[in-house]
């Protein structure tokens, strides 16, 4: 099979590498599509632990959808030819290896595979182009619900990228009566604006005053400010934390799911008095893969405008130069 090995900073070659065995209990998956996280560009731009734990001279990729090809002899649960979604902290029988479960090769080996476990049925109604998409969507839904929003409840989302967006649909699938979604790039806010999101470019508007104007005013303990539930930052930029402490109405949430490591003062006196959240959202959990699956075949938003470039395998560079320019490309897709 052909498969993309990370050799350290920019450097990515396609080798062939030989189909593993199954075992009785082993499942073949073949790629369909892979969708390139932002952790993929990460490595790839600076090099080892700036994502994912991505292992020198290894597989990688994680965001796919896959075709049964192949089945062990024990086999019962899964037949040749089922479309499947292969859940990266269990498909390779090694959690440390989630973010690098192979789905930029051909082929993935699943061993003992467990339906709703390792590996999820895709329903006939989503595409396979959305159907690379349900990874990503699961972080994004993760946050959302870490935002505890309740039905008619306001929300700001920080970054426009697929797990920002991802985290605005879920919001409204549970029931969000306000939604704005916040970014730089004028190209991947016009793509959030189709998919019926208000939006503001925090580099060209006074985001103070468009939020008092879209969700109204409430108070705060240093006076009137938008009236915001909640925050979730899908950018990582420092001044969404700042200004959800400066800004954010009592008992306010804010939830960082961005890759951020940096090291941070809060007031916590201010977060006592104000009532307000500060809230950790990393990884997913079954639950939202059942929910990202829904909102898929719900057909309310059309998930596919996100992908805006598509590439072959042969071409992974290309595309994850592609992906890391966000003037001209939200989320970019390997076609197997």
């Amino acid at each position: 099979m052909k498969s993309a090995i990370y050799l350290g900073k920019e450097n990515i070659k396609i080798q062939e590498l030989p189909i593993s065995q199954l075992g009785d209990y082993d499942v073949l998956i073949k790629n369909i599509y892979s969708s390139i996280c932002g952790t993929d560009v990460a490595v790839y731009k600076y090099g080892g632990n700036t994502g994912h734990r991505i292992t020198i001279g290894k597989e990688f990729g994680h965001e796919t959808v896959s075709r049964i090809v192949a089945v062990g002899d024990k086999v019962t649960e899964f037949s040749v030819g089922e479309r499947v979604y292969p859940y990266p902290l269990f498909a390779t029988g090694d959690t440390s290896r989630a973010g690098t479960i192979g789905g930029f090769s051909e082929y993935i080996k699943i061993p003992n595979a467990k339906r709703n476990h390792s590996l999820y049925e895709v329903d006939d109604s989503i595409s396979d182009k959305m159907a690379c998409l349900i990874e990503p969507f699961t972080v994004g839904c993760r946050a959302a619900r870490r935002g505890q929003p309740k039905r008619d409840e306001k929300f700001v989302v920080f970054g426009c990228g697929t797990i920002g967006i991802a985290s605005a649909i879920t919001l409204k699938y549970f029931g969000a009566k306000k939604v704005m979604i916040c970014d730089i790039s004028d190209f991947r806010l016009n793509i959030a604006k189709e998919l019926g999101f208000e939006i503001c470019n925090t580099s060209m508007c006074d985001f103070t005053r468009k939020a008092i104007d879209y969700f109204g005013t409430a108070h705060s303990l240093r006076g009137l400010v938008a009236d915001i539930d909640g925050f979730i930052d899908a950018s990582g930029a420092k001044e969404i934390l700042d200004f959800f402490m400066e800004q954010g109405k009592i008992e306010s949430r804010f939830v960082s799911v961005a890759v951020n490591k940096a090291i941070r003062d809060i007031d916590l006196l201010h977060l006592t008095y104000s009532q307000k959240s500060i809230i950790g959202s990393g990884g997913y959990m079954p639950e939202d893969v059942t929910d990202v699956m829904n909102i898929m075949k719900s057909g309310k938003w059309d998930i596919e405008k996100i992908i805006t470039h598509e590439f072959p395998l042969t071409e992974i560079d290309r595309a994850i130069q592609t992906a890391g320019n966000t003037n001209i490309a939200l989320n970019v897709t390997i076609k197997f």
